[in-house]
């Protein structure tokens, strides 16, 4: 199977479905023919990481990114830049709502603790290291155990020079290892962003819908030490000396021309099977909204009032809306396009494929197993959202990851868990000092009550009794414990919370903190289901190579893409400038124009364009930045690109390699293409360069920011 594997694996085996595929850097040479069709003419080394555009394209973590000057200005979405943003904004200097521009390097605000750049530099294939000599007979738990060891030893290894961050991610659900080498800029700046009714305008109300008129774009800048390596953040620092940058077209682009997109893909579930989907579709999706939902009621009621308290909550509001909102785009989809009768009917068709092949008997077994397994997955997925249900406090979250990281460090560096060793120190007190940002205690602990009040509900067997027993639930009114919890912990208190970073097991013992007492009670626990989710995943990496290696097989033979599911590592996908008829005589434009703002302005939000921008679109300042077959600015416009979340602020590239636009959202009817690929509905939304340029310049008269910039 090994020897099917690499044959198939980074080759596309005949014509793509249309755009589709989100392909690794490397995969590009067996494309030229696909890219040439639509109008790609480009450079035999395009998938070079040393070299541009692939160089000047930078990941924040969760988002994508790109340099825009050999000052290591990044370009990224607003929304990207949303928490940095909020960490510097007041009830009284908002500058989430008046937008922030810094006019020479003195200005500009520290992004926060736990932001970061990283820059890829290589992505080198280590399948035989991780998988050689695993055997039929090493299962469960103890194979998960043996691949973690060898991936921490890879790390390790890669990781000696300490500016790096290094990975071993899976493609091809474990069938394929790659180590990705990365440098990790740790100092990070807001230089600009435009104010949200600009970044942010039409709110949650026009998420993931069309027509389009959202600014989502703001600026960052990466700094490092004098000696040129990232270095923490420190006022001595410089501006990062980036090698490769991309140039900004200031032509635009128009209906039918090609777009190359960059970026980090995050996760899609394009080979899953229907049971998984099925899931998805019936339990899982549904449980997550209307946890969603009431969660956001409890910040809602909490923050009522409370102008401070909501700034601080702005930029998790804007987290959980985003995730909410997806999930039932999914559940639309799910429906509208039978997502699950297509998986099924592909499956079938695989079924009969295998059932032809010489080893038919072996992959019957395979499957069978799969199904087992997938059952077994489920029902721990279940019992792992109610559990975090039942602990949903960011407090006691804290105090449970550090009570873990004391207990951890009793073991040598290279045995510890992942996530806790010394190289995770560094983000582990980057994300606990982050709560002073972002963490009211009172609305901690209203959120935390309206959990446990819907997880108290659930009928026994469905909680979680190490919880149940450690929390003592049952016994208590929960709105008096919780007070109590909170009125004698200090785990709110960042400089005390920070302290416990260095403290060793016998510590927390000592502590008379409740919530440090019950993250210690809470250990056994918390082990038990990591334990069963090891052996879990364990089977699923004895399994699923065996089931893609099959689905490779019989993609190669009806000459469809072979390409791996994406999972927040530099991916290339490609498309055209396109519209799109989501229903039965509508037609969808692929371009929104600055017209739309002001037919959309309210004087409300989410519609309240600030009035310099309504100024400059009545008076029609539009200058180099008109488009002449639109008549008007361009906004957003659409393209058939495949992409997913964590391609927001990927950068769009013409057929010369200049940067016309941003990634930022996907039309409401795309977003079941982290399941399924469909060409006629899959669009992604972008923020057009001609309409960021022109903001700056017109609006918020950003001319140091435009001057660093590289304009054709």
């Amino acid at each position: 199977m090994k020897k099917t594997l690499l044959s198939l694996v980074g080759l596309l085996a005949g014509p793509a479905l249309a755009n589709e595929g989100q392909w690794q850097p490397h995969q590009l040479k067996d494309l030229s023919a696909e890219l040439h069709k639509i109008g790609l003419s480009l450079p035999a080394d395009l998938g070079d990481l040393s070299k541009p555009p692939m160089s000047a394209i930078v990941s924040t973590g969760g988002c994508s990114a790109s340099f825009v000057s050999p000052k290591g200005l990044i370009v990224t979405n607003h929304h990207c830049a949303y928490a940095a943003i909020q960490r510097n904004s007041t009830a009284e200097n908002n500058l989430l709502a008046s937008g922030f521009l810094a006019h020479d390097l003195s200005e500009e605000l520290p992004a926060g603790p736990n932001e970061r750049v990283y820059v890829t530099e290589s992505a080198t294939e280590v399948s035989d290291n991780v998988l050689a000599g695993l055997g039929e007979n090493l299962r469960g738990e103890a194979r998960h155990e043996t691949i973690q060891a060898r991936i921490k030893s890879l790390i390790a290894e890669c990781e000696k020079d300490p500016a790096y961050r290094c990975s071993v991610p899976a493609f091809h659900r474990g069938a394929q290892y790659f180590l990705v080498k990365q440098l990790m800029i740790r100092d990070v700046r807001l230089v600009y962003a435009p104010a949200e009714m600009i970044g942010n305008y039409g709110g949650e109300e026009d998420n993931f819908e069309w027509p389009r008129h959202t600014g989502d774009f703001a600026f960052l800048r990466a700094y490092v030490g004098k000696d040129g390596r990232p270095a923490d953040p420190s006022p001595d620092n410089l501006p990062y000396a980036a090698k490769d940058f991309l140039s900004i077209s200031s032509a635009g682009l128009k209906a039918g021309d090609p777009i190359l997109l960059l970026g980090y893909p995050g996760k899609t579930s394009r080979y899953k099977l229907p049971s998984e989907v099925r899931f998805a579709q019936d339990w899982d999706y549904p449980k997550r909204i209307a946890e969603y939902r009431r969660d956001l009621a409890a910040i809602a009621a909490a923050t009522a009032g409370q102008a401070e308290s909501a700034v601080r909550y702005a930029s998790v509001v804007k987290s959980i809306n985003n995730r909410m909102k997806k999930l039932e785009g999914l559940l639309a989809g799910f429906s509208r396009q039978d997502i699950l009768g297509l998986k099924t009917a592909q499956h079938d068709e695989l079924r009969g494929f295998l059932a032809n092949q010489a080893e038919a008997s072996m992959y019957r077994k395979l499957l069978a197993d799969l199904e087992s397994l997938v059952a077994e997955d489920q029902a721990l997925a279940q019992a792992e959202l109610y559990y975090e249900l039942a602990k949903a406090s960011e407090l006691l979250k804290s105090a449970v990851t550090l009570h873990r990281l004391a207990k951890e460090g009793e073991k040598p560096d290279a045995e510890r868990e992942p996530g806790y060793q010394d190289r995770d120190r560094p983000l582990l007190k980057a994300r606990l000092a982050r709560l002073e940002q972002n963490l009211v205690p009172a609305v901690d602990q209203a959120r935390w009550l309206s959990a446990l009040e819907r997880y108290a509900s659930l009928p026994a067997e469905a909680r979680n009794p190490g919880f149940d027993q450690a929390f003592g639930l049952g016994k208590l009114n929960l709105a008096k414990a919780l007070g109590k919890l909170y009125a004698r912990t200090e785990l709110a208190e960042t400089p005390k919370r920070l302290a416990w970073l260095d403290k060793q097991p016998a510590d927390f013992q000592a502590s008379p903190d409740p919530l440090i007492q019950l993250a210690i009670a809470l250990h056994d626990t918390e082990l038990a289901l990591e334990q069963r989710r090891k052996a879990v995943d364990g089977e699923f990496e004895r399994l699923v190579p065996r089931y893609m290696n099959a689905v490779m097989a019989w993609k190669h033979a009806q000459n469809l893409p072979v390409y791996a599911d994406a999972n927040s590592t530099l991916r290339i996908t490609y498309g055209t400038v396109d519209g799109y008829a989501p229903r039965d005589g509508q037609r969808n434009l692929p371009f929104t124009t600055a017209k739309g703002i002001l037919e959309k302005h309210t004087g409300a939000e989410p519609f309240a364009a600030p009035a310099p921008l309504r100024q400059s679109i009545a008076a029609r300042r539009y200058g180099r930045y008109a488009d002449k077959s639109l008549n008007d600015l361009p906004v957003n416009f659409l393209s058939s690109a495949d992409t997913t979340g964590g391609n927001s602020g990927s950068a769009i590239l013409n057929a010369k390699g200049e940067l016309v636009g941003l990634n930022f959202d996907s039309t409401y009817e795309s977003v079941t293409k982290d399941w399924y690929y469909d060409p006629k509905n899959t669009r992604a939304i972008h923020v057009d360069a001609r309409y960021m340029l022109w903001v700056m310049e017109q609006v918020d008269k950003a001319g140091n920011v435009l001057k660093e910039l590289s304009i054709r």
